[in-house]
């Protein structure tokens, strides 16, 4: 076998696929020197045809020696059978129990007793031959909208969380603006309130401010922490007089200062941290210590990438080598140290714990709609400190698509599928369960990415596709969706592969349908109807124009602005869009008499809004840049200075939501499309 025909056998092995078909329909070949470094991501050493060949031998004689799988899935609840030759030993170890669970010999029909959701060890064989199954117990499928609401058809509004305000917010959108919010659309019958992801961005990290390229996802931004809802010192003198002199500067005008913000409101929290050790009450304090118990070796292992990151640098590539990997003795901490980070997480977790219970309390059936972004900065604490299960050398990304033509490269790291199997899925698993705790409703961002990932080599060759463990990945989100009572969406935009969707809907998953990519192959934008019904839709994300902005063609304005796109394409692209509109503004009639020009904003907002309202489509999401009329969207991919992006502060203020006429507007078309939960009234709507 030459060293080419093994390194092929060796990538088919490994998941790395070998084409794959393009936007424009071109089948696309992975090329040598991709599937080269596709391979060193996942573990492997391979500097000449020589280690191909030998890593080629290892991996067939793992197989051959193998009577087993390495791998089942099942139900959890109902028997397993297994075909096994007769009169073979078993035993069954269930997760986190330290002995054996059940054992017995093998039969002509061999079946596992029904087990609980998790993921158990299966043991065959004798003890000196003795193979190791992976028992992944899973429901059929993640909770279902009419199982936890009760509901089919519901409606929620989606913001940024970072461009909320309030007469006491010190610069950032904080957790008791969440609160709020959610309280004033629970009471008009929004069920959900969804926000960018709130993943630790690091506190050491000055320079990032997408929240779509976190540090760590298992972990909170403090960064949103409310310093005046400090358990413990709500009464406390010491504490007043802190926030008293600290004020609120940096909260006001249209654009955020982030750094501003990280450092007054980085020093007001360590000065409430020294009093919280000397002051706080006792049982604030009790509280705390049970959370860090609780949190164990995960929330250590991150306060410790906090505090050496606040000596070292944000950016772990840089530290000295001994300290570069979480397990090695060199990057032990003082408790000292790390205490104050363990602090800040227990104060993230406990405010946003709070806006989940208000947002529930205020009448929402789901409460906070949270997003998981696609995966964490590589230099950060989530590689760090789960570097056991990380692709080297390569960044996740996307070919080409009709979200990004140029195709992107996000310089953020993923799991190599090999090893997060040969982890239990637990570093995955660990993200999940610390963020489902929070919210009814998770949106897992660029969801094909369960499915198959595009890398993107760091030594410059092309990207090319790896295949993960879906169908894996999906039992494990089920699993922990049902602990958590969790609503899951998958964002599932851009190439999807034949049968993606059928899946994912299988396993219990909701799609997500954006109107402006919707179009039929006249191009024009698809009514709410003709989309799937088992979805979240929306008319835009924060990637994409706002109404407003699609209205007047800002966004093609940008383009122009930016270079992408020439006059010709302008004039092309601004009379392909004023079809569009056209075609949405027909959705809904209006007699010669109404105030409201055929044509106007405001007639296309009800009529988009209306539409959505009366369609089938389990979940709809309101944007409240289009409720409020911004132009601007909140980020333009491929720009990083060059448009305001992550950095737009919301036009009214949190207290302003609750008399706003187009909010109450929108709440009323939704409650006559039959989605406001039972009972429910809009207050003050319009009539």
């Amino acid at each position: 076998m030459t060293a080419d025909d093994a390194l092929n056998e060796l990538a088919r092995l490994f998941g790395i696929l070998p084409e794959f078909v393009d936007l424009g329909g071109q089948q696309q070949f992975t090329a040598k020197e991709t599937k080269l470094a596709l391979l060193r991501a996942n573990g492997l050493q391979l500097d000449d045809g020589a280690m191909i060949r030998s890593a080629l031998k290892d991996i067939r004689q793992a197989r051959a020696a193998r009577n087993y799988p390495v791998e089942v899935i099942v139900v959890s609840g109902e028997p397993a059978h297994f075909a096994l030759p007769e009169n073979v030993e078993w035993s069954l170890r269930l997760e986190g129990a330290q002995e054996i669970s059940f054992e017995g010999r093998s039969g002509t029909d061999f079946r596992l007793p029904p087990l609980v959701s998790g993921i158990h060890t299966l043991l065959l064989g004798p003890d000196k031959a003795r193979e190791q199954v992976r028992v992944i117990a899973a429901p059929r499928g993640a909770p279902s909208l009419e199982t936890i609401t009760g509901q089919s058809r519901i409606w929620g509004l989606n913001t940024a969380l970072y461009g909320l305000h309030s007469d006491q917010t010190s610069g950032l959108g904080d957790f008791r603006d969440l609160a709020g919010t959610a309280v004033t659309i629970g009471r008009m019958g929004g069920a959900f309130l969804g926000i960018n992801p709130v993943h630790s961005i690091g506190w050491a990290e000055r320079d990032t401010i997408s929240p779509y390229s976190p540090s760590h996802r298992g972990f909170l931004n403090t960064a949103h922490i409310a310093a005046d809802q400090i358990p413990g010192l709500e009464t406390c003198v010491a504490a007043l007089a802190v926030l008293q002199n600290a004020g609120n500067a940096g909260s006001s005008g249209p654009v955020i200062d982030y750094q501003q913000h990280y450092r007054a409101h980085g020093n007001l929290l360590q000065e409430l941290y020294k009093l919280f050790e000397t002051e706080a009450e006792a049982s604030a304090k009790a509280d705390f210590e049970l959370f860090c118990q609780q949190q164990g070796r995960a929330l250590d292992r991150f306060a410790s990438f906090e505090a050496l990151s606040d000596v070292l640098g944000a950016d772990w590539r840089d530290w000295p080598l001994e300290i570069q990997q979480a397990d090695r003795s060199g990057a032990d901490v003082p408790e000292t140290a790390k205490r104050f980070h363990k602090w800040l997480q227990w104060i993230a977790f406990t405010q946003l714990a709070r806006a989940q219970d208000a947002s529930r309390d205020s009448g929402m059936a789901l409460g906070l709609y949270l997003d998981l972004a696609v995966g964490p900065r590589r230099g950060a604490a989530e590689t760090w400190c789960e570097t056991d299960t990380v692709a080297d050398g390569v960044s996740i990304g996307a070919p080409p698509d009709f979200l990004s033509p140029a195709g992107q490269k996000w310089d953020l790291a993923g799991f190599a599928p090999r090893k997060l199997a040969d982890t239990n899925y637990q570093a995955l698993r660990d993200i999940l369960a610390q963020t489902m705790r929070h919210c009814g409703v998770l949106r897992i961002d660029h969801v094909l990415g369960m499915n198959r990932s595009y890398w993107i080599p760091d030594d410059g060759s092309p990207g090319g596709y790896i295949k993960q463990p879906f169908e894996s990945l999906l039992a494990v989100v089920a699993i922990e969706a049902e602990r958590a009572s969790t609503v899951v969406i998958g964002e599932d935009l851009g190439l999807v592969p034949d049968g993606f969707r059928e899946a994912m809907r299988a396993r219990g998953l909701y799609s997500y349908s954006v109107l402006q990519y919707e179009k039929n192959q006249a191009g024009q934008i698809n009514r709410p109807d003709k989309l799937r019904p088992a979805s979240l839709a929306c008319f835009g994300t924060h990637d994409t124009p706002t109404l407003k902005g699609y209205f007047e063609g800002h966004d093609i304005d940008w383009w122009q602005k930016l270079g992408w796109i020439d006059a010709n394409g302008v004039s092309d692209a601004k009379s392909q869009r004023q079809k569009e509109i056209a075609g949405l503004c027909d959705w809904q009639s209006t007699s010669d008499d109404e105030a409201i020009n055929e044509r106007s904003f405001d007639h296309l907002k009800a009529c988009v809004h209306s539409a959505l309202a009366g369609s089938q489509i389990a979940m709809i999401s309101v944007q409240l840049d289009d409720v409020l009329g911004e132009a601007e969207a909140q980020n333009l991919p491929g720009t990083i200075d060059e448009h305001p992006n992550w950095r737009r502060r919301c036009k009214i203020p949190v207290e302003a939501l609750e008399t706003h006429d187009s909010l109450l507007r929108i709440a009323k078309l939704m409650k006559d499309g039959a989605r406001s939960a039972p009972g429910e009234h809009t207050e003050g709507e319009c009539q």
